[in-house]
């Protein structure tokens, strides 16, 4: 294909729905897929400018590890000449989805975990063979009323129990069933709905990339596959857009890992059947970028560069005194018929000892920048507060920037480091909290270095 200078863009999706029996992961326990509301997609743009590429793709899965992103890069780079480092593949974080990575005791579904990476490099393969001249533009419009702290202050009547130590808390995450002590929340939300919107120089819609720090909705039955929000939001844009079949419509997770909307306070805001809050949300969020596209200006010329590198960040892991002890709990504990509650959890964060002390005492952490004329988007390999989204948002010189979070990786929880003085779920040392206390401050830093260079 001849290429010139202007723009080119194209999109595709590739359905990646897991079949019935599939392990879900994304709880403390696996759960089986026995029904499929929705189905899952592998969503992929490419771009080309000026002799550079890039990809962005988005899969309706919870998390996926590095090394796992890293081979299917690696097939997209080899297959079909795009650089490894202009590729950035991000996980929605349903719940609802087939498991490729390990979680507590949710294991991998290894007959989905081969199927999949091969249908994420198609559905790069067809964004490639649809490129045609296109222009881009960048908005944003704020949507605060869906985007909620799950992190609590209580009142001495309720004691948040750390299952790491032993010790008190200082906030509760999620506090199912004690609503009665909450104080206040915790932490701030990130309001902001992000998006990029690209159309042929026709005029016919390619795709809308979105971001919202919004963890996922879940208002569905365990056992059930579907790609949540993410999914509803994608569907009720094409409509709002009148976009022909060939629309691809993405929504990334943003800096969501404290923001939940589990309504724990005020309560009664949305319906309660299954599927109707996160379709009343994917609908609510579609029309506002609809309306805000309004004031969208449109580049047909931007300039692209991509940065990527990986940090070296320490990794927290038990002593030796907490390794003893945890190899004793486990010893003494029952998995397969062990309950959620508080011994249950101190026998999982047992184990989530013994098995984070195999980990490597320091990790390479990926940190992605694209920057698009006066826009820019970073791909983090993490759950970050949005706290973390908000500073960026402060402290970038781009007109337009939002962070895509779960990019070519995920390591957990990266909590800001005042979190661990309060503790609270996302700070417990696991494989999924496992960063040394600084890593957000040193991670977002990174990100301004290389938005600056």
């Amino acid at each position: 294909m001849e290429l010139t200078s202007t723009l080119h863009a194209g999109a595709a999706k590739i359905d990646i729905t897991p079949p019935l029996g599939t392990i879900i992961n994304g709880d403390f326990r696996a759960h089986y897929a026995h029904t499929i509301h929705d189905p899952l997609f592998s969503k992929a743009v490419v771009v080309h400018q000026k002799n550079v590429w890039m990809a962005i793709v988005v899969v309706d899965i919870c998390v996926m590890p590095k090394f796992y992103v890293d081979q299917i890069r690696e097939s997209i780079e080899t297959q079909l000449e795009i650089p490894f480092a202009h590729i950035l593949i991000s996980s929605t974080h349903t719940h609802a989805a087939g498991s490729v990575a390990e979680a507590y005791l949710s294991n991998i579904d290894l007959g989905y975990s081969r199927k999949l990476p091969a249908l994420i490099v198609e559905s790069v393969r067809q964004a490639k063979a649809n490129l045609r001249p296109a222009k881009i533009g960048f908005g944003k419009v704020d949507a605060p009323a869906h985007v909620r702290s799950r992190r609590y202050l209580m009142d001495d009547g309720y004691t948040p129990l750390n299952p790491v130590n032993g010790s008190k808390d200082g906030v509760k995450t999620n506090p199912f069933g004690a609503e009665k002590h909450i104080l206040k929340a915790a932490t701030v939300t990130d309001p902001e709905l992000s998006y990029f919107g690209i159309q042929g120089l026709d005029g016919k819609w390619i795709s809308v990339v979105a971001n919202y720090s919004l963890h996922y909705v879940g208002d569905w039955e365990n056992g059930t596959i579907s790609a949540d929000y993410f999914g509803e939001f994608s569907a009720h844009l094409a409509k709002e857009l009148g976009a022909d079949d060939n629309f691809v419509g993405v929504m990334s997770n943003g800096t969501s890992g404290d923001i939940n909307i589990w309504e724990f306070i005020p309560k009664n805001n949305y319906p309660t059947a299954y599927f109707e809050k996160s379709a009343l949300i994917g609908k609510d969020l579609a029309s506002k970028v609809k309306s805000a596209m309004a004031e969208m200006n449109w580049e047909e010329n931007p300039e692209i560069s991509i940065a990527y590198q990986e940090l070296d960040i320490t990794c927290r892991k038990p002593t030796t005194e907490e390794l003893v002890l945890a190899r004793e709990i486990v010893s003494k504990s029952n998995f397969a018929e062990l309950q959620i509650d508080d011994e249950g959890l101190k026998q999982i964060y047992a184990r989530e000892q013994v098995l984070l002390n195999e980990y490597p005492d320091a990790i390479g952490f990926p940190v992605q920048v694209f920057k698009i004329g006066n826009c820019a988007f970073g791909g983090l390999g993490g759950e970050f507060f949005a706290s973390t989204g908000l500073w960026l948002k402060a402290n970038t010189t781009q007109q337009h920037y939002f962070t895509i979070s779960m990019a070519n990786g995920n390591c957990g929880y990266v909590p800001p480091a005042a979190a661990f003085e309060k503790g609270g779920y996302e700070t417990w040392r696991s494989r999924t909290s496992y960063l040394e206390e600084q890593a957000a401050t040193l991670i977002q830093e990174q990100v301004v270095r290389m938005i600056n260079e």
